[in-house]
C-alpha cells in the first residue's frame, strides 16, 4: 500500500496493516483472514487494492483474483461482525485498454433541483441483505484504462486522498467520492511515451449498497 494510503487512513484512525507484491495465493489466505477475524469493536472496514487488472479481475504478482471472490467474504451472512456495518473496497487497477475521451460540455451550469429526503428509522429494521452496506470505489469506469504517474502515482488515489484530508470529517463518504469522480475527471494527460494517449481523460467510479450515511467524523 502506498504511504500517501496509508498515512490518509492512520489519519482516520483505522488499524492499517500493509501487504505488497503477494502471490495470489498469498493475497487470498490474507483476505481469508481478515474476513475470518472479529471485527465486532469496528465501526467500518475498508480493503484498499492497487494493482493491475482488467474487467472484475485484480492482479497478484503472479495471478489474477475475481473481485467478487474477495467480497463475497465479506458478506453479512459470511462475515457477521461486519453485518450492518460501512465495507469499502477501494480498487485502483486498470478495467480495459479503452481511452475515454474528452469532450464539450453543453450546458456547465449545475441543476438547481430539490429533491426529498426519506429519513429511515434504522431501529426499526431488524434484518438486512448479506450483500447491504457495501460500497465499490473504482479508480474507472469499467473497460477503461485507469492513469498513473511515473513520479506521484495514479490520479485516482491522489485525488481520493486530497479530497478524503480536506472533508473528510465533514462530508459524507458518497459525496466525498462525487468530488473525486470530478477532480478526476478534469485531469488529461500531458505526456506519455504512446503519443495516441495524449489527451485522453479518466473518471471513476462508485457503486454504493449502503443503507446508512457515512462519515468519517472522530469519536468523542
Amino acid at each position: 500500500m502506498p504511504a500517501l494510503v496509508q498515512q490518509l487512513l492512520l489519519e482516520l484512525n483505522f488499524d492499517v496493516r500493509s501487504y505488497e507484491n503477494y502471490k495470489q495465493v498469498e493475497v487470498l489466505d490474507k483476505i481469508c483472514a481478515a474476513a475470518e477475524e472479529d471485527h465486532s469493536d469496528a465501526d467500518c472496514f475498508v480493503l484498499a487494492f492497487l494493482s493491475h487488472g482488467e474487467d472484475d479481475h485484480v492482479y497478484a504478482y503472479d495471478g489474477k483474483i475475481s473481485i467478487k471472490d474477495i467480497t463475497s467474504l465479506f458478506k453479512g451472512d459470511k462475515c457477521k461482525s461486519l453485518a450492518g456495518k460501512p465495507k469499502i473496497f477501494i480498487i485502483q487497477a486498470c478495467r480495459g485498454d479503452k481511452h475515454d475521451v474528452p469532450v464539450t460540455v453543453c450546458d456547465a451550469v449545475d441543476s438547481d433541483l430539490k429533491t426529498n429526503e426519506v429519513v429511515v428509522d434504522a431501529s426499526a429494521v431488524n434484518t438486512l441483505p448479506a450483500g447491504a452496506d457495501f460500497i465499490m470505489c473504482y479508480s474507472v469506469a469499467e473497460g477503461y484504462y485507469s492513469h498513473r504517474e511515473t513520479i506521484n502515482g495514479s490520479w485516482y488515489v491522489q485525488d481520493l486522498c486530497e479530497i478524503l484530508r480536506e472533508f473528510g470529517d465533514s462530508l459524507e463518504f458518497t459525496e466525498l467520492l462525487t468530488l473525486v469522480n470530478r477532480k478526476v475527471s478534469m485531469r488529461s494527460v500531458l505526456r506519455a511515451s504512446d503519443r495516441n494517449a495524449i489527451g485522453k481523460k479518466q473518471v471513476p467510479c462508485f457503486a454504493s449498497m449502503l443503507t446508512k450515511k457515512l462519515y468519517f467524523r472522530p469519536k468523542k
